[in-house]
């Protein structure tokens, strides 16, 4: 220290020190002065004093305008010593890179420019440094200061220039630096790494080729940057791998790679799957390419394939926002199940929740693949009744899935996995549901689908044979249960059932549970689902039930208008009571029933299959539950009692017309003429019903469509 201040004057320390700069450069050129004369003497010593007390009193000083001073001193004293500044370098550049974080900008720019001084001076002898100097660049590439980025590029180039002209520099101990950085976000830092990377890769006598993949998932990573320029250092730094390779270097990496990327796949994925939706037709022409490359490589867990890694990829491209780059992310899912099936399953519930959320997707390929997935996780039976107790899950939670998309799901489902074993386990589940609005949605929805859907077909044949197959009444007594829920699900359930025979169990338990829809208390609710079935009656599975343009409907329609209406009143009970109903269907139909009301051998044979009294028992008990809690929810705020008893005698009329037409279609017309008369009371004169005015607009329930019945 007393070596320092007898070689400075106290005058020139004063200054260096200054709050202008003026003054703090004309001390440094002072500094340099005598710092050379010292370095002529040869007198070292005192130069190692003059430079720990420029490091110490000023470099390491508290006050800011002291640091600057240091740092102009430093590179003044390495000016000084020109050629023999090298053995004083371990001295100089540490407190210079330490002020490369300094909290004042202006201290860091002066330490660019410091370190910029010293490096034109030492050149190669600078090289012992260079991993330290790079990391304080890398750092000071993206700074706050624009004043400092310019420093810090002028300070990049010189680097460069000597890296490149040096013979000392290692690259083997430079490669775990930049694979470390390869994986900042930062734009500017992106931009810095490409560039040093351009410029190692120029040097002959550096191999960076062989040291490739330790910083090719990076450069794979720059090419989704959202900065057009980044991606673009970063396709021209892979095209320079590969030399005469200009359009697709990615795809030939990963040619040339082949197994050797397995430990990177996962980065590698990460990045292709965003281009695969870039804006540019070249990249996501590359971005395919090297996808589809990838894909085709049959890599093992067992030598480094990380599953977990590869579904976190996809899992999260997911939530993109571009079609194909889900699309692509979940034929990496189904891939992986195809191959390595145990391993995807011990990740399930990581991704269990966002396949579920992506049958919201609103691209229906999207919703196929989707389905696809969830079928192949779905083989296993603990992992089909956890996909379909969450799909009835969702569906309660999102009515606008089950309204949108619910048929598609359902439907596809029933292909890739068995339809009946589907359809068992939904109508499990909707059994014992709580929320009994829901249940009757969902029922109502799968009815629809099982008699509409093309693909269904071979279940709806085993419900026709419910009656005379074993498996089919299986079926029938499975979906029963559930489809207590709504009665008219359950009316075309038993419609469905008897097709094949012209048995009458099913349809007498049908007509059964029609006679107590008349005492249901009618809401608008009710009357939209009547209207349903009455179209579902119309559409081709039904069309062996119809017979409008037969000419036994036209002569039944004729007659039930000159039914009185006191028949549909107060005497209502006499028609829907167990056993008149019972006399009147007989005598309608000319069932095979005895007298004493016993069917013949092989009706009761058809019956004993499946215990409709039972069901009916189970259908009532239901609705009971259903009638509790519509009571619990709202009150009859809108239904008075006149209306009521309209409705019901709508319901009754229309119904009477709908059982007799149907039965009608079993006989000869000329046993209905028999039993016509025995339906009029005696007691009272015939008199033809007022026929409806058909002149003004006709309601909802006048209007009919082709093959439909009009009231």
């Amino acid at each position: 220290m007393a070596d320092a201040l007898s070689a400075i004057p106290a005058a020139v320390l004063r200054n260096l020190s200054d709050k202008l700069y003026e003054k703090r450069k004309n001390a440094a050129l002072e500094v340099e002065g005598i710092v050379k004369q010292l370095a002529a003497a040869g007198d070292h010593d005192k130069i190692t004093a003059v430079i720990n007390l420029l490091t110490n009193e000023f470099t390491y000083s508290p006050q800011a305008n002291h640091r600057k001073g240091g740092l102009i001193g430093l590179a003044a004293a390495t000016v000084g010593l020109t050629s023999e500044a090298a053995q004083h370098l371990e001295q100089i550049v540490p407190p210079v890179l330490n002020s490369f974080s300094d909290q004042d900008s202006r201290v860091r720019y002066y330490a660019c420019e410091a370190l910029y001084n010293i490096a034109k001076v030492v050149r190669g002898d600078f090289i012992v440094f260079f991993n330290d100097i790079f990391d304080a660049l890398c750092k000071l590439s993206a700074d706050s200061d624009p004043n400092v980025q310019s420093a810090a590029h002028l300070l990049d180039r010189l680097v460069k220039d000597i890296v490149t002209e040096s013979n000392e520099f290692s690259i083997e101990e430079f490669i775990p630096l930049l694979r470390e950085r390869m994986n900042v976000l930062n734009p500017y830092v992106r931009q810095f790494l490409v560039g040093w990377i351009t410029v190692l890769d120029s040097v002959p006598d550096i191999d960076m080729l062989g040291f490739l993949p330790d910083f090719l998932d990076g450069l794979f990573n720059m090419l989704s940057d959202s900065s057009h320029e980044i991606r673009q250092q970063a396709d021209s730094a892979l095209s320079e791998f590969l030399q005469e390779i200009k359009n697709s270097p990615i795809n030939e990496f990963v040619k040339l790679g082949g197994d050797q990327l397995v430990p990177y796949y996962a980065d590698i994925l990460g990045a292709i799957l965003p281009c695969i939706s870039d804006k540019e037709e070249k990249i996501r022409v590359v971005a395919r390419e090297t996808n589809e490359e990838l894909r085709a490589i049959q890599a093992d867990p067992a030598e480094g394939f990380d599953v977990g890694a590869i579904l976190s990829i996809a899992r999260r491209q997911l939530s993109s926002e571009w079609e194909a780059t889900r699309i692509e992310a979940l034929h990496w899912i189904s891939t992986l199940l195809n191959r390595h099936r145990a391993e995807v399953l011990l990740f399930l519930n990581d991704i269990f929740d966002t396949l579920l959320k992506a049958l919201s997707d609103p691209s229906d390929e999207v919703v196929l693949l989707v389905l696809e997935v969830h079928a192949c996780i779905a083989k296993d039976p603990l992992n089909f009744r956890q996909l379909v107790v969450f799909l009835v899950h969702n569906f309660r939670i999102d009515t606008t899935l089950l309204e949108k998309r619910g048929a598609l799901i359902v439907r596809r489902l029933c292909v890739l996995l068995d339809a009946e074993r589907v359809y068992r386990e939904l109508s499990t589940i909707l059994e014992g549901e709580c929320d009994l609005d829901f249940a009757t949605i969902m029922v109502q929805a799968l009815n629809l689908i099982l008699l509409t859907s093309s693909e269904l077909s071979e279940l709806r044949g085993l419900l026709k044979h419910s009656l005379v197959n074993p498996a089919g009444k299986d079926l029938f007594l499975s979906l029963y249960s559930s489809w207590c829920h709504s009665p008219m699900a359950i009316i075309s359930l038993c419609l469905l059932a008897q097709a094949w025979l012209h048995h009458l169990v099913a349809y007498q338990h049908a007509s059964s549970i029609i006679q107590s829809m008349v005492e249901e208390d009618i809401n608008v609710k009710f009357l939209v689902q009547l209207d349903k079935l009455i179209h579902l009656l119309e559409t081709p599975i039904f069309a062996y039930l119809r017979l409008q343009q037969s000419k036994a409907f036209r002569v039944l329609k004729t007659r039930l208008k000159t039914v009185p209406s006191y028949s549909f009143s107060s005497e209502q009970s006499k028609w829907t009571s167990g056993n008149s109903y019972s006399q009147v269907h007989r005598m309608i139909s000319g069932s095979p029933v005895s007298e004493d009301g016993d069917m013949d051998e092989d009706l009761r044979s058809v019956q004993n299959g499946i215990n409709f009294a039972s069901r009916l028992q189970q259908f009532e008990q239901m609705q009971q539950q259903h009638r509790m809690h519509s009571k619990s929810q709202t009150q009859s705020r809108y239904n008075s009692t006149s209306s009521s008893k309209v409705c019901q005698k709508f319901i009754f009329y229309y119904f009477i017309q709908l059982l007799g037409c149907f039965w009608i279609y079993r006989f000869e017309i000329n046993d209905f003429d028999v039993t016509y008369s025995e339906v009029q009371r005696p007691e009272e004169p015939r008199r033809p019903s007022p026929v409806p005015d058909m002149s003004g607009p006709s309601s909802r329930s006048s209007r009919r469509g082709p093959g439909q019945l009009q009231i």
